[in-house]
């Protein structure tokens, strides 16, 4: 999810296995190994986004895979709006909410403070929204609408400002 490609998800997975084992004598003492490893894979991440080669481009279009989705347009514009981001962002994002860690956790897994992982967060959401406006105004619109217990007047703002 983090890097968008299933190949690459295996070697940053590899890479971050094959740090863990060497370390692994001083590892096994901490009193939680599995943070630690998570830590490894999202810091391994991050350095490949670094050093990634100028010779990669990113492309509109992604490659042609069996998907057991049930909306593979919603997920493929998720996608699309995540790449938008920035890796350390895009990371936040999924720790958070694909993954479903508290901000405390984030915060340990990424080596920040609680306070950035929530500004990072909000930030990015808002960027994300930005990205997914057009997309969805139509669908949010109707659900707004259609929300009960939502007053007339919230309505019209939020339809306002999605709008």
């Amino acid at each position: 999810m983090t890097g968008g490609d299933a190949y690459l998800a295996e070697d940053l997975v590899q890479e971050a296995l094959g740090r863990i084992f060497v370390k692994w004598h001083k590892i096994e003492r901490l009193e939680n190994p599995s943070g630690y490893a998570q830590t490894v894979l999202v810091n391994t991440f991050l350095s490949h986004r670094r050093r990634r080669s100028a010779s990669e481009r990113v492309t509109a279009e992604f490659p042609d895979v069996a998907v057991d989705d049930p909306d593979p347009a919603l997920r493929l514009t998720l996608l699309r709006a995540l790449g938008e981001l920035a890796a350390k962002d895009r990371a936040v994002l999924v720790l958070r909410f694909w993954e479903d860690r508290s901000v405390e956790e984030t915060a340990a897994a990424l080596r920040l403070s609680s306070a950035a992982v929530r500004t990072r967060s909000s930030r990015a959401l808002a960027r994300m929204r930005v990205a997914l406006a057009d997309d969805f105004a139509d669908d949010f619109g109707a659900a707004v609408r259609r929300a009960p217990g939502t007053s007339s007047s919230t309505q019209k703002a939020v339809l306002r400002h999605v709008n």
